[in-house]
């Protein structure tokens, strides 16, 4: 494992996510500030997934065809134009163009995963892919809170006819876009030799279609991951993408306060995937993690939906960040080791392409609960299935160490 080419990722992958964290808990108030509606605001948050379902895939297979490095490239500039529409946004559709653009090209998250896996072995890759996770949480840390001091700034700024509250956050998410860029020309080699490129190409699975998605599906070891990634992904996607109206339709609380919070989720998502992950990877079976992280989310996300106070709430996130951080991170090293070294960075872009599915659903339906049941059913609508997910996951990943001895 080279540790030089893993500082370097994890460093890429950092930047990336600062400057998508900076924007995040800020969207739906701007698109508040067009009069949305709470379902409207749902819809553009999914917007970015509904695009990022497209491209993951597709940047999956070009990675395993082209190179890792190429696919980075292209991914990062379309962040960047993404955020210089938003920042320059003075109609809803704008936002959506640069929200639908942003996540057509944003899938630098799988490819890095990918990159990961091709310098790891099936020993240490749970805890390189582990590294990746405490990267998006550092970005998560420092991310919302930048872009809660930068609104504060914005709003205090009134040259011209954009609106700085929204505009600095998002300029200067272009600006680290850019950052980023430069970083991965000058500083991240290329991590796929000619012998395996030529290999992928070979490989008939490679070739991303409807018809691979559903033998995907059928495989016995892929399947059931699949399947876990996905509905776990749902529940938690409603938890993520509903949570900046949540805050203010239960708690009251505006964008900087959120910004803060969502802070203090990446510190203890950056805890569990950074220190924790390594620990729990090398002492207990990946079945294992997958059954105990789904039960935890579950109970996680019903006292979510009954919270009564900030404080409440801040004890109440220690359960779903430490569940997700876990889940996220070992069914993607669970997947790896169930394929071929040629299909990993097609089968980790299919996984991010089934998450991104989950983040068009999910928004959509949360803003709908929001609006006609209020602000405790998202959280009850996660619960829900993600209980029903852990009986799947005891049925079909937990019991069967005959189909997933890779995973025991």
């Amino acid at each position: 494992m080279s540790r030089a080419r893993l500082s370097t990722i994890f460093a890429i992958v950092f930047v990336d996510l600062l400057g998508f964290s900076l924007i995040l808990p800020l969207v739906p108030f701007y698109a508040k500030d067009f009069g949305a509606s709470d379902t409207i605001v749902g819809l553009l948050v999914a917007s970015y997934a509904a695009a990022q379902l497209i491209g993951a895939p597709i940047l999956g297979r070009i990675s395993d065809r082209v190179g890792r490095r190429p696919v980075l490239l292209i991914s990062i500039i379309g962040t960047a134009v993404g955020f210089i529409l938003l920042g320059f946004a003075n109609q809803l559709w704008l936002l959506f163009l640069s929200r639908g653009l942003d996540g057509l090209t944003g899938g630098n998250i799988s490819v890095a995963q990918a990159y990961i896996t091709d310098i790891t072995d099936e020993k240490n890759r749970a805890r390189g892919l582990g590294l990746i996770g405490a990267a998006f949480g550092l970005g998560f840390i420092i991310g919302p809170a930048l872009g809660g001091v930068l609104s504060t700034i914005g709003t205090n700024i009134h040259t011209g006819s954009l609106n700085w509250t929204y505009a600095l956050p998002a300029l200067t998410a272009a600006a680290i876009a850019t950052i980023n860029l430069v970083a991965v020309f000058i500083f991240l080699p290329e991590s796929l030799t000619e012998q395996r490129r030529a290999d992928i190409k070979k490989n008939a699975r490679t070739a991303f279609s409807l018809r691979n998605l559903r033998e995907a599906f059928q495989r016995p070891q892929v399947g059931p991951l699949l399947s876990t990634r996905f509905f776990f992904s749902l529940a938690f996607a409603i938890f993520q993408t509903v949570f900046p109206l949540y805050a203010l339709k239960r708690l009251g609380l505006q964008v900087n306060q959120t910004a803060f919070i969502l802070t203090y989720v990446g510190v203890l998502v950056a805890l569990v995937q950074g220190v924790i992950i390594g620990r729990l990877s090398a002492r207990y079976k990946e079945r294992q993690l997958i059954l105990v992280s789904t039960a935890i989310m579950t109970v996680g996300l019903v006292a979510w939906a009954l919270t009564p106070s900030v404080i409440v709430l801040l004890i109440v996130l220690i359960p779903i960040a430490f569940s997700g951080g876990v889940l996220n991170t070992v069914v993607n090293s669970a997947l790896t080791k169930a394929v071929s070294v040629e299909e990993v960075g097609g089968i980790l872009g299919l996984s991010a392409a089934l998450e991104s599915g989950t983040r068009v659903l999910s928004p959509t339906l949360g803003g709908v609960l929001l609006d006609i049941l209020g602000a405790w059913a998202p959280g009850i609508m996660g619960a829900i299935i993600t209980g029903w997910l852990t009986s799947y996951v005891w049925r079909r990943i937990y019991r069967r160490a005959d189909v997933f001895p890779t995973t025991s």
